[in-house]
């Protein structure tokens, strides 16, 4: 959990969840105004288009305040709440005493507190829709939170979320339970608007003419209908943007032999990303420049190499999580986090850990069959290494003996995409060779 401090304690902001997250929703404080909240305890959960998690507390001390009411959605370094940080366990409070002169107003928005006697209830209701509760569903016998792009699904297909399944954490419905119970009605209900992820409504539909001449006879051409990028698809817009005007970027590529990391990745069981990432690593080693973060005119070379791996989230954009202290792990220690990684990615429960502090990244558009790209740099970091698809072609090799022959290799071409701001083109070519070596040598 992000936070910033002041004289007498903490302000709680809205983590960065992965590099085109700009803002998240609030799902549930698990804290009431003048609780107790131990150092890492789960403090809230927040939900964004790529994770759903609950974010932990970044101090003990005593919630003094919370500024952003459940079912808010706000932008990333928003202060959501305060602690104070100059109280101690067991002070008396309002929320835990009838007593006058607690130090803790009680809180007017927390629903927990009026169920269970905590604290007062509000003197007036809350006029604002509760999220609890989404349109369509069994009021209030259902008592479940859902997310407002659950909500918002549900209110626009009419479903009644009391009767979704849910396979989140604590049983809790996603958008991918809301989604497979309208396909699993798909033949009585029609299919959900594309633009379900799009934070705004469709346009009414046209009312069709009575009759319709074919185009073909009169040329005509009615284009579809136009609609918004999703706030997701805008988000990684931005950042790519931002990234291709902020650094000087430049592509170097190289073809490697990859009949070594064939052989072994299919004992080991592993895909050739493990063996390729490895091979980045120590190369980072040989080279840290590389493994770097760029500030304005303020470098900073990191010792540790946190590896970030672009995961593919289909149509809801990408995340790159990061694989932390990656140059103490083996070809398999980094298959296993890679897998464990992007599983987490697709069912949203990454933690804000898992999507912070990267200082190289490994994108891998190979695995479909693309040949070579220009990756955008992820900032603030310097490069990012680019892995395509292992393509068997006849190449040229030359023996022990100095005599060249044409043999059938699986070749792959590595493309490393880097900022001529911090680096030079000799240091990237000596980097990518640095891999392409050690890849050969297996």
């Amino acid at each position: 959990m992000s936070s910033s401090s002041t004289e007498t304690g903490i302000d709680v902001v809205m983590p960065q969840m992965g590099v085109s997250v700009s803002e998240g929703t609030i799902v549930e404080w698990r804290k009431q105004v003048g609780d107790w909240v131990a150092y890492e305890e789960p403090l809230v959960d927040i939900s964004t288009d790529k994770i759903d998690t609950e974010v932990p507390s970044p101090a003990a001390g005593r919630l003094v305040e919370i500024l952003v009411e459940v079912g808010t959605t706000v932008d990333v370094g928003t202060v959501l709440a305060r602690l104070a940080t100059d109280a101690k366990p067991g002070e008396p409070h309002a929320s835990e005493s009838d007593a006058v002169g607690g130090t803790v107003a009680p809180p007017a928005t927390s629903d927990a507190a009026a169920a269970t006697g905590d604290s007062p209830a509000p003197a007036t209701p809350d006029p604002a829709p509760k999220p609890e509760v989404a349109a369509g569903s069994a009021g209030a016998a259902d008592t479940r939170r859902y997310s407002p792009v659950v909500s918002r699904i549900a209110a626009e297909h009419g479903v009644d979320l009391a009767q979704v399944g849910g396979t989140g954490r604590g049983g809790r419905v996603r958008k991918q339970d809301v989604l497979a119970f309208l396909q699993d009605g798909a033949e009585e209900k029609p299919e959900p608007p594309m633009h379900i992820e799009s934070p705004y409504r469709p346009d009414p539909p046209k009312p069709k003419a009575a009759t319709v001449a074919p185009a073909i006879s009169t040329g005509a051409y009615d284009p579809p209908a136009a609609e918004p990028l999703s706030r997701m698809r805008r988000s990684i817009g931005e950042h790519m943007k931002r990234s291709l005007d902020t650094a000087a970027t430049c592509t170097s590529w190289i073809e490697v032999d990859m009949s070594g990391v064939e052989r072994e990745r299919r004992k080991a069981g592993l895909t050739a990303l493990a063996f390729v990432a490895r091979a980045a690593i120590d190369a980072l080693r040989e080279f840290p420049l590389l493994n770097a973060w760029l500030d304005g005119d303020q470098v900073t070379v990191h010792h540790e190499v946190n590896l970030g791996i672009a995961v593919s989230l289909g149509e809801d954009g990408l995340i790159v999580p990061v694989i932390h202290g990656a140059q103490d792990l083996s070809p398999e220690g980094l298959g296993k986090r890679v897998r464990d990684l992007a599983r987490a990615a697709r069912a949203k429960t990454l933690t804000p850990d898992d999507v912070q502090g990267g200082t190289f990244t490994i994108t891998n558009p190979g695995q479909y069959g693309t040949l070579m790209a220009t990756p955008v740099i992820n900032q603030p970091q310097v490069a990012i290494l680019d892995l395509e698809a292992v393509v068997k072609r006849p190449v040229v090799i030359t023996d022990a003996a100095g005599d060249d022959a044409i043999a059938i290799r699986p070749m792959c071409v590595f493309g490393l995409s880097w900022d001529h701001r911090a680096l030079d083109g000799v240091l990237a070519a000596q980097f990518l060779a640095a891999v392409r070596d050690r890849l050969e040598a297996l």
